[in-house]
């Protein structure tokens, strides 16, 4: 059920998030107010050692969700660059089998053109819906096969042959890690800390006695929207592929307008 929110609008998650974490601000001050302040004992030292506390919970809190956003980014930029990098590699290879002799090379350019629209049309809507594509792997197995199997005839040949097998190498290994990818995300425990470590520190500032209960309540909804601002950005850039930002196949897009498509 969680993995389904991926899909929804992020305008729908942003704003839920903000209410539902405002809606428990609000009550939660509300009920703490009135049924649990009463019955504290609330004198200067108890408010020193209550400030340091709750100071004490939001670095931590702070500290955590910040280590956790800049992982949740380094993911989301290495998909991307996944991506880039083997769209390269497929534009590298496609022009190096532009030296091979016929009809080698109308071969070896028909599968690569085929694995790419492969790519294009139908392994990214699995990948946006977070499953891993199981197709492309004969067209894969079929340019392999062929170049293992030419035999240069000279020696310019076989160096074009060596660049082709490694820019075929350096695609492959891209591929591979563009698949794990689509399964990348935040484990359950790290969502767990994150969503109660806002609730404790949405409810550590309850303990405050504070004579205009309307000033507390803007400071601790503004508390509420700041940390469901960086929950939400943690959502939004936790699947690659998933979601209104979710990458696009927009570099093999490219290669294939440039280079394929006649």
């Amino acid at each position: 059920m969680f993995d389904s929110l991926f899909d929804l609008p992020l305008v729908v998650v942003g704003a839920a998030i903000l209410i539902l974490l405002c809606a428990f601000a609000l009550s939660g001050l509300a009920i703490f107010s009135r049924y649990v302040l009463p019955r504290l004992k609330l004198g200067s030292e108890e408010s020193v050692f209550t400030s340091a506390m709750m100071q004490a919970i939001m670095v931590f809190y702070g500290l955590a969700v910040a280590l956790i956003a800049v992982s949740v980014w380094q993911t989301y930029t290495d998909a991307a660059a996944t991506t880039s990098r083997e769209a390269t590699a497929i534009g590298v290879l496609y022009r190096q089998m532009g030296g091979y002799p016929e009809p080698v090379r109308s071969e070896l350019r028909k599968e690569l053109r085929e694995y790419i629209e492969y790519v294009i049309k139908e392994a990214w809507p699995l990948q946006r819906r977070g499953q891993v594509p199981r197709g492309g792997v004969k067209e894969v197995n079929d340019v392999e096969a062929k170049l293992v199997t030419f035999e240069p005839a000279t020696e310019g040949q076989k160096l074009l042959h060596a660049e082709t097998l490694r820019a075929y190498s350096q695609m492959i290994e891209a591929r591979r890690l563009r698949l794990d990818a689509v399964l990348t995300g935040l484990p359950g425990a790290l969502w767990f800390v994150i969503v109660i470590g806002a609730l404790v520190s949405l409810s550590s500032t309850f303990f405050f006695h504070v004579e205009d209960a309307f000033l507390q309540r803007i400071q601790v909804v503004l508390l509420a929207i700041f940390i469901g601002m960086i929950i939400f950005i943690i959502f939004a850039l936790d699947r690659p592929f998933r979601g209104d930002l979710g990458l696009q196949p927009g570099p093999y897009e490219l290669i294939y307008d440039q280079l394929m498509k006649q």
